[in-house]
């Protein structure tokens, strides 16, 4: 099989495994909510477990390793030797999903050496899907598909951030910014949005100066980059690569 059609048949099952997940975390949103917590004090529900089998169960028919927030960490003396691994949250924004107020993704990358080859990106509540490969980044919503970026009706410089969690280095970030912009918005928000939402167009950049982990941004990297907008890893000042000893993320900012 062509490098391309694998990477279309593997596309379609990222989408697939999203939508289904989708599905089972609506499940549990519509019920109270039972929270438990990790290690890291990190909230944990069956949703993220539920989700995270149904991916799970997508992706192995790939026969590509799978780095899942919610499944077995491979030490990285195994983890540096997968060329292709999948990287999924089942259910970024537990804390969005636990205060039911809809701000929460599913996230599957497909990362290649390094690099992000193919994102999804699916919104449960919204029934929006955000999806990324060599073919471009798009966004399909009650049946019509756009491919990103989307044209701006308005200059109005827009900034995106964390509702969840906000830093110092955060504020002094955008108070910088209002000394350099003449008009400017900040808009709040959870989970993997933010990065969609630069690479729709929509906004012009998110900065994070707050912890993160690979799986928060790679497949929403992958949807930035094809939309030909980058993550930058500000320790680095390089685009963020990923499948790493540390799955800790530098700071960084989508722009």
């Amino acid at each position: 099989m062509k490098e391309n059609d694998k990477l279309d048949k593997w596309l379609s099952v990222a989408k697939k495994a999203a939508i289904e997940a989708g599905l089972e975390i609506l499940k549990v949103y519509h019920q109270k909510i039972d929270v438990e917590f990790k290690k890291d004090n990190s909230p944990l529900t069956i949703a993220d477990k539920n989700a995270n089998h149904i991916i799970e169960k997508y992706l192995l028919t790939t026969n590509i390793p799978i780095l899942s927030e919610e499944g077995r960490h491979a030490p990285y003396q195994e983890r540096k030797n997968w060329n292709l691994v999948w990287i999924v949250d089942p259910l970024d924004g537990t804390k969005e999903f636990i205060k039911k107020n809809g701000e929460f993704t599913v996230n599957i990358a497909l990362v290649k050496n390094g690099i992000p080859i193919i994102g999804v990106i699916y919104v449960p509540v919204s029934k929006c899907l955000y999806f990324a490969s060599y073919q471009g980044s798009f966004k399909e919503l009650e049946g019509e598909r756009l491919k990103l970026p989307l044209m701006r009706n308005n200059n109005i410089y827009k900034v995106v951030g964390s509702r969840s969690h906000i830093s110092s280095e955060t504020e002094k970030y955008y108070a910088d910014l209002k000394k350099e912009k003449n008009e400017i918005e900040f808009v709040s928000l959870g989970s993997s949005i933010k990065i969609c939402l630069v690479a729709e167009g929509v906004a012009d950049v998110y900065p994070r100066f707050a912890p993160t982990m690979e799986w928060d941004t790679a497949a929403g990297h992958a949807i930035a980059k094809y939309a030909n907008k980058k993550l930058i890893d500000l320790e680095t000042e390089q685009e963020m690569v990923y499948n790493r000893s540390n799955l800790k993320n530098n700071w960084f900012i989508v722009k």
